[in-house]
């Protein structure tokens, strides 16, 4: 009987452990650089190095939500020796971290880049062959780029070196712009364009449209004029007001930006995040930006000086400004309404204000948002929502709506479960 148990204990330990390694991407600890190199190399696998900081919220965003996934850890752990590395420098750091100072340095030296999160990819034998910049929205989409990376005919590294051979074909160059983009090539991303569409006698194919929505920010883009242009045919592919959505944001970088921020600077971190930095402008010449709109692009100048202004709001925190800008702005423009951007405007004042005038208005904005989305496209916009409902005193209804997420997603989202606890006991939710 003794023998039994044991084996019957050792067979559920051995189970725990099992399930244990299967969660999340399982990293190395204790090694330096040199010695994660030498594990890699003795049992032939690629290197995936994680590079942090510790002010990077999207950086937080991924070691929080798709680091710790079960099919991420799988993929991680069974093709790579992982390993998490922090680019910064605080009095907080503990002994692990501190003994990577003399890595890092030797590491930014090596691969210079400046934007977080950075995913570098080494081959067995410690050479990098691929890279990916920024965060990304789900797990699939970050297997995804990092499918890449084991993969010869995908690896940046081998595709830059096809170029430089001569490699012109069309959909190389396709391949390695998109490439080039997630590696964040920027001294090669403006040739491989002009090289890529030099050669394209129809700039209006789905192929080709993809590709200039992947490579245009600024009015000066080869793209920019064509999705200016080409707007429904655009959108065919692209999805309702995406077209719309990148020759706006070009023209607000190119003429707002400076305006409304004291040398700003704007840094895109992937998936859709991105930050802008440099002290807000208090005295902006609303007269000399509306010229300028009038002048370069006049059917979309009325349009842009209200969402610069709504914006502008929100950079001064200045909250019942802020909605009044909203207001005017969806009363005129709420038909050319991107997805989540109603929603996004109504959490600002979830987040911000405690003002129940300002807060009922934002629950009419998530109400409008809500209308016509089903199943799990209503997660945001629930949360939101029933938030904004408990906070103006509409108890009972912000837990109907809870409830009715809870529901959606199988009671697997723990915001919702630790939501609803909170609204039960009459707790702050926000």
């Amino acid at each position: 009987m003794k023998i039994l148990f044991l084996i019957v204990l050792f067979s559920a330990g051995s189970l725990f452990a099992n399930a244990q390694e299967a969660k999340g991407i399982r990293f190395e600890t204790g090694l330096s650089w040199t010695q994660v190199k030498e594990k890699a190399l003795k049992e032939n696998k690629y290197i995936f190095l994680d590079a942090y900081t510790t002010w990077c919220l999207p950086c937080k965003k991924m070691a929080k939500e798709i680091f710790p996934q079960d099919t991420v850890g799988k993929f991680f752990n069974k093709n790579f020796i992982n390993v998490a590395a922090q680019f910064d420098v605080t009095k907080k750091d503990k002994e692990e971290v501190k003994k990577w100072y003399k890595d890092i340095e030797l590491l930014k030296k090596a691969y210079k880049f400046d934007n977080f999160p950075t995913y570098l990819f080494f081959n067995p034998q410690g050479e990098l062959v691929h890279s990916v910049y920024g965060a990304s929205e789900t797990a699939e989409e970050f297997m995804a780029k990092s499918k890449d990376a084991l993969n010869p005919n995908m690896q940046y590294a081998s595709l830059k070196s096809q170029y430089i051979a001569g490699n012109r074909q069309a959909n190389f160059l396709l391949t390695l712009l998109k490439s080039a983009l997630s590696n964040k090539d920027k001294s090669l991303i403006p040739e491989i364009t002009t090289s890529y569409f030099a050669i394209q006698k129809d700039l209006l194919t789905p192929d080709n449209l993809t590709a200039i929505a992947l490579v245009t920010s600024k009015p000066t883009d080869p793209g920019f004029s064509v999705l200016r242009n080409n707007t429904a045919q655009a959108d065919l592919v692209l999805g309702k007001g995406r077209s719309a959505e990148i020759v706006k944001t070009a023209i607000f970088d190119e003429i707002f930006l400076p305006a409304l921020r004291i040398n700003g600077v704007k840094t895109n971190y992937g998936g859709g995040m991105s930050i802008i930095s440099g002290p807000v402008n208090e005295k902006v010449n609303w007269s000399e930006l509306k010229e300028k709109l009038d002048s370069k692009y006049p059917e979309l100048s009325a349009e842009l000086m209200s969402l610069a202004r709504l914006t502008h709001a929100d950079w001064l925190a200045n909250w019942p400004l802020f909605t009044d800008a909203v207001s005017e702005y969806l009363a005129k423009y709420s038909e050319g309404l991107t997805r989540g951007q109603l929603n996004s405007y109504a959490n600002t004042i979830l987040r911000n204000s405690d003002d129940q005038e300002l807060l009922s208005q934002a629950l009419s904005w998530a109400i409008t948002d809500l209308q016509g989305l089903e199943g799990k496209e209503k997660i945001g916009g629930l949360y939101t929502c029933s938030n904004l409902m408990y906070k103006t005193g509409k108890k009972e209804e912000a837990i109907k709506l809870v409830e009715e997420a809870i529901e959606i997603t199988g009671g697997s989202n723990k915001n919702f479960t630790e939501l609803l606890d909170k609204m039960n006991k009459g707790e702050r939710t926000w």
